[in-house]
Order: structure tokens, then C-alpha cells, then sequence
């Protein structure tokens, strides 16, 4: 569809402090941006509220009925551990489909994020956090979205995961909204800047 977001004056407070002074903004198709500030000014609420997993105070967000958000953030979500890696990637999908149309098996595609066959038959309980972490980013990445919500997404991720995920995103063909205070990583993957002024103001 033509539409991919569309925001509509959303704002948001917290104790009478206003975090998200009224914002309006329309997403293109394909757009990249980057969302900077200090701590505590409000970026991971921004997230939240653009994937409706937070209501606005007022305002409305729009969302597009082809938009398919997926939100990697800075917790990581912690699946049955007795399921080996490859049966929690296989949940997601059979099958995972790349940028230039081609497609990986689960397994494929787990083992270009450095998770080797004779791993993908490990419990997921036997993961270290790092490997959870990575685990958690490829089944997000499995599942086909098209508008990625990615919140200091290369904490707890080591440097060859961070090279594979940028190289990822680098092809992606949809929506980026990337929060992160690594200014090389942001200049690689996105074409223009959301700044957070720590008072509510974007």
C-alpha cells in the first residue's frame, strides 16, 4: 500500500512531564532514520508509540494495512528454553526471504548469523546472553517485517554479529527507525536524523 505511517500530533507525559511534545510526521516507503538524545528523552517511548505497543496521550498514529512492524529492543525476550534453536526460529518461519527475493531456510539463515548446524540442535537454555541476544535478532528478522524498530540495537552483541546486522540492514528494503549512540553505525544505515532535545521536543 501507499501508505506506511502516518502520525498525527502524538504526544506523551509521565507525571505531568512531557516526554513527546506533539509530533506529526507521514513515513515514506523505504525511509531510514535515525533517532539520537540523551538518555531518559523519551526515544525508546517514541518507539513504543510508533509501533502501538504504547497509547498516545493525544493524538493518533495511522498505520498502513501492508505494514508489518517488528521491534527489537533492549530487552531480550526469553523463549522455552527446553526448544532447541532451530524449533524457536522455526516458529517464526520455515523460510526466511532476502532483499534481491532469493530465500534461506531457517537453517540458512541462522547460520549466516553465525549459529552453525551442529548449534541449531542445542536447547535454547544452553545459550549464553550474548548468543540469546543474537538468537532473539535473527527470529525478529525471520519473520518478514517490513518497518524495523531497532532500539541500541548493537548492545550486547559482539563485532561480528553487529558487521552481519549491518550488512542486513544495509539491503533492507522497507522502513528503519533506529535508535543508537554509535554515531558510524547510524551515518551507514540512515539518511536523516530525529533529535531528541531531552524536553519533548523532536
Amino acid at each position: 500500500g501507499k501508505k506506511v505511517l502516518e502520525l498525527h500530533a502524538i504526544s506523551k507525559s509521565y507525571d505531568g512531564r512531557p516526554v513527546i511534545r506533539p509530533f506529526t510526521y507521514n513515513f515514506r516507503r523505504g525511509e531510514r532514520i535515525g533517532v539520537i538524545g540523551p538518555n531518559g528523552s523519551g526515544k525508546t517511548t517514541f518507539l513504543q508509540l510508533v509501533s502501538e505497543r504504547l497509547a498516545p496521550d493525544s493524538g493518533t498514529a495511522v498505520r498502513g494495512e501492508a505494514t508489518a512492524f517488528a521491534c527489537f529492543d533492549q530487552t531480550t525476550s526469553l523463549p522455552d528454553g527446553k526448544l532447541t534453536v532451530i524449533e524457536y526460529i522455526r516458529a517464526s518461519a520455515e523460510r526466511v526471504r532476502l532483499a534481491d527475493g532469493a530465500s534461506l531456510s531457517a537453517e540458512q539463515f541462522l547460520e549466516r548469523f553465525l549459529f552453525p548446524r551442529p548449534m541449531q540442535s542445542q536447547p535454547v537454555e544452553k545459550l549464553s546472553g550474548g548468543e540469546l541476544r543474537r538468537l532473539d535478532l535473527v527470529r525478529l528478522l525471520a519473520t518478514a517485517p517490513n518497518f524495523l524498530l531497532l532500539d541500541e540495537p548493537t548492545n550486547d552483541l559482539d563485532l561480528d554479529t553487529i558487521r552481519l546486522l549491518e550488512d542486513y540492514l544495509a539491503d533492507f528494503p522497507g522502513c528503519i527507525l533506529l535508535v543508537s549512540h554509535d554515531r558510524a553505525f547510524l551515518d551507514r544505515l540512515t539518511e536523516r536524523l530525529f533529535l531528541f532535545d531531552g524536553k519533548g521536543g523532536i
